[in-house]
């Protein structure tokens, strides 16, 4: 009966120290095999062709790494066997479920990234826009030369000074049409210098 007990003391202890050693890496496996498969079903089908082989070898990594992990304890111990299978099935469950809000949330934040970045980029050309705006009006010799610029009579002239109020006004906001702003701007600062007979080459030549 003593032998029978501690057979049985020394099947579940080796099954716990199976469990320990094997189940986060087959909890770790099947999740990330799992994610990955559902992240390309769900992803725009850019290549269809290689889609059959981008399975093939998710799924191939996946479960060599995930096969010993469950085999390997089961042959030890059929209880750790079970206990993995069941905790392999949750976390592919979970993942499955899952994928959809972590790639909503990851392409949230990768598009808030780019949305700054945006942003940064359109308040470096603003300013670079009103620096070469402000030469027409504060430089007396292009004051002179050009005044449509600052006729605002001009349709050209009253198109530029609309698109600066508006760039200006969301500029202090962070507002996602900041980019799409100061482009116009940009547009709006070119057709008036074009209307005002300004050489193509000059306002490049002045910010160098």
């Amino acid at each position: 009966m003593s032998i029978l007990a501690e057979s049985l003391n020394q099947g579940l202890l080796h099954g716990a120290w199976a469990v320990l050693l094997c189940g986060p890496v087959l909890v770790a496996t099947v999740a990330a095999t799992v994610f990955v498969v559902r992240r390309r079903s769900l992803a725009p089908a850019s290549d269809a062709a290689q889609a059959p082989d981008q399975l093939f070898w998710d799924l191939f990594l996946g479960s060599s790494v995930a096969l010993p992990a469950l085999v390997i304890p089961a042959l030890v111990s059929p209880w750790a066997g079970l206990v993995l299978a069941a905790a392999a099935a949750a976390s592919g469950i979970a993942a499955y479920r899952g994928s959809p809000r972590i790639l909503a949330w990851r392409a949230g934040r990768r598009e808030h990234r780019e949305r700054l970045s945006a942003h940064q980029a359109a308040r470096i050309q603003h300013e670079e826009l009103m620096h070469r705006w402000q030469r027409y009006e504060l430089d007396p010799g292009f004051s002179i030369d050009y005044p449509a610029l600052t006729d605002v009579r001009l349709p050209e002239t009253s198109a530029l000074i609309k698109a600066m109020r508006t760039a200006d006004q969301l500029r202090t906001a962070s507002h996602t049409g900041y980019p799409a702003a100061v482009g116009s701007l940009a547009a709006s600062l070119a057709a008036a210098e074009r209307a005002a007979g300004i050489p193509a080459a000059l306002p490049a030549e002045r910010a160098g």
